[in-house]
């Protein structure tokens, strides 16, 4: 069934339960207040810092916004854009545009005014939905996406060029729209990229979302009684995808704006969360901060914490070693997946397989795998080959890009550029990636990218970008730099040069060597992770 079904079942059964919280613990930060006051003080001062809805509330907004949509002429299988940070307006506006059979294109909220631009006009954007964070860069390009129809905005002082959302849907029914949805209509636009840099448009299916439910909850075992804790953008598949897994039985969520360990473990003991997704930059600082001794854990009431899990990037085993030491009674789980297989797992640890951590495991619930040679043949086992994957959340295409969707879509099966091996017992373990892709953080990085730019110095006469290992992010840019000859040229004049890329896009190193090319011309990078990281950059990797 269509996944907006799940929220109706939810809002008619548990109408009065909260489903989602929204928690901005900077503010209480920036005016000084305690968390535990923060009632009394939002009761006398208007200072938000906690907002919360029933399943009424979400499925009713949800419609509302799904009229407003239909009223302005979005129909089934027209493209509605969302860019906002985490709040508690996102999963509504979500489901809203699914509702009205429209594709939904949720934004990376990293991206620059020009990516934006790309990123509507590759996925055919009739509707952008934005926020207060976004409007300079929409500013800039609002006069170059003449096939964005409209554009609404969810915040106060809302912008000239926009229309506001909060005013607009209020006056819209809260009854569910007349329209009919089928399991294998298109629902969703992700977007990825390769180490071209230049995003693809992923496209999905009900079908496809519907699996990610059933997935994330045989995994993970959601209940009405789970309180899921949910920190990542929602933008990607990986935090919205596990929070599926609460949606299917109507369980509960926190969005929490913000990383600080603090934050995250307050979080865990005032609202009684049961499971956190973590990615591997946010379960290193916890450890640090209690080895520094800046938290201690017998200051929060973390007993009805039961799961842990980690994906979206490199999993070192001695981070997960370490945890356990801290949280012994954790369980744990590693989720690897792909925007292409729509998360939450098509390959999964297990929370019964701690001793196997180093491994990303066996294929998830529905799902099958195959490590394979170039042909698509299975080597053997312990040889390396590809990662080749199969199930219910493969994606429908790289949405009008026929070329790309044939090079890792063949039989039915997903070719994911990663290579890896299988041990014995069944456990696949990645060994290398075939993409050049740099995960940081949980953020994919794109080499090309930050080489294109840095080839505009006039000292620089090549350059390479690779990942490099690093304890808290996964990996950290570095760029191997070859000056031209009678130039000089220093570390910090490159650092100056890179201060117009996004943040978090400028090189963390910056290497002065000879950038070594093979006969046909590629730059050969295997030679440079052997000279400056040992060959392998990976202990243990996962994904999401």
């Amino acid at each position: 069934m269509p996944i907006t079904e799940i929220l109706s079942q939810n809002a008619n059964q548990y109408r009065q339960d909260i489903s989602l919280v929204e928690i901005n613990p900077e503010t209480l930060e920036k005016h000084q207040i305690k968390w535990s006051e923060f009632e009394l003080v939002e009761a006398t001062s208007g200072i938000q810092f906690r907002r919360e809805m029933t399943w009424g509330d979400f499925d009713d907004q949800a419609n509302r916004f799904a009229n407003l949509l239909l009223d302005r002429g979005i129909k089934k299988g027209d493209q509605v854009a969302i860019l906002l940070m985490n709040c508690l307006e996102w999963l509504p506006i979500y489901f809203g545009i699914l509702k009205t059979g429209a594709i939904v294109v949720p934004l990376n909220f990293r991206y620059t005014a020009e990516e934006i631009k790309y990123c509507l006009e590759l996925s055919e954007t009739d509707l952008l939905i934005f926020g207060p964070e976004f409007i300079d860069r929409l500013d800039l390009i609002k006069d170059d996406i003449p096939q964005v129809n409209a554009l609404f905005f969810v915040g106060e002082d809302c912008p000239s060029f926009a229309e506001s959302y909060d005013l607009l849907a209020a006056d819209y029914s809260s009854a569910a729209p007349d329209i009919s949805l089928a399991d294998e209509d298109d629902a969703a636009l992700y977007f990825s990229s390769g180490t071209t840099g230049f995003p693809k448009a992923i496209l999905h299916t009900h079908s496809s979302l519907m699996s990610a439910c059933y997935t994330e909850n045989n995994h993970h075992g959601q209940t009405r009684e789970d309180n899921f804790l949910c920190i990542p953008p929602l933008y990607h598949t990986g935090a919205k995808m596990h929070w599926f897994g609460s949606l299917l039985v109507g369980g509960k969520a926190v969005l929490l704006r913000g990383v600080k360990p603090k934050w995250v473990l307050q979080a865990v003991s005032e609202e009684k969360i049961t499971i956190v997704w973590l990615l591997v930059p946010w379960a290193q600082d916890i450890l640090d901060a209690i080895e520094r001794g800046e938290i201690k854990l017998t200051d929060y009431d973390i007993t009805q914490w039961r799961l842990m899990h980690i994906g979206a990037q490199p999993v070192p085993p001695s981070l997960i070693h370490r945890w356990k030491e801290y949280f012994p009674n954790h369980l744990y789980d590693t989720n690897y997946g792909l925007s292409e297989s729509i998360g939450p797992g098509c390959v999964h640890l297990g929370t019964e397989n701690i001793h196997k951590v180093g491994a990303i495991g066996k294929p998830g619930f529905n799902w099958e795998l195959m490590i394979a040679d170039e042909t698509g043949t299975p080597v053997a086992q312990g040889d390396v080959g590809e990662l080749v994957v199969k199930g219910p959340g493969l994606m429908k295409c790289y949405y009008n890009d026929p070329e790309a969707t044939a090079a890792v879509l063949k039989d039915g099966w997903l070719f994911t550029g990663d290579m890896a091996r299988m041990d014995e017992d069944g456990f696949v373990y990645l060994v290398d990636r075939k993409k050049d892709v740099i995960i940081s953080g949980g953020e994919n990085i794109y080499p090309v990218q930050i080489e294109d730019f840095l080839h505009k110095h006039e000292a620089i006469k090549d350059v390479a970008v690779i990942g490099l290992p690093d304890h808290r992010l996964g990996e950290i840019t570095a760029a191997i730099i070859e000056i031209k000859p009678d130039y000089q040229c220093t570390i910090d004049e490159i650092a100056d040069f890179c201060t117009s890329l996004p943040r978090y896009k400028r090189p963390r190193e910056i290497i002065f060597d000879a950038v070594p090319r093979n006969p046909t011309g590629k730059i050969e990078k295997p030679r440079l992770r052997e000279k400056y990281c040992g060959g392998s950059l990976i202990e243990a990797q996962t994904g999401n």
